[in-house]
């Protein structure tokens, strides 16, 4: 994902903008793991393999997302960890 895709992204669920980028790795402009965050409704996005995955509730899959959590939970926000919607650790 590329930095400059910020000004373009907002929360699928509130449509609230600009989201918040949390990157853990990252080369120049180009994101390869991240999370996106909402701070209207506090919903996290993750960033994996330069694709940020902006889907509804419905459409996440819990242990992909508490995986992902889990594995950079040393370079997560602790909001995100802690409070993260649609589910945290």
């Amino acid at each position: 994902m590329k930095r400059s895709m910020l000004d373009i992204l907002a929360c699928p669920i509130d449509k609230h903008y600009p989201l918040e980028l949390h990157d853990i790795e990252a080369a120049g402009d180009d994101i390869r793991q991240g999370v996106l965050f909402c701070a209207k409704c506090g919903r996290y996005y993750p960033v994996i393999d330069g694709i940020p995955v902006m889907l509804p509730d419905e459409l996440r899959n819990k242990e992909r997302d508490t995986g992902f959590l889990e594995k950079w939970k040393e370079k997560i926000p602790e909001k995100i960890l802690r409070q993260g919607n649609p589910w945290h650790l």
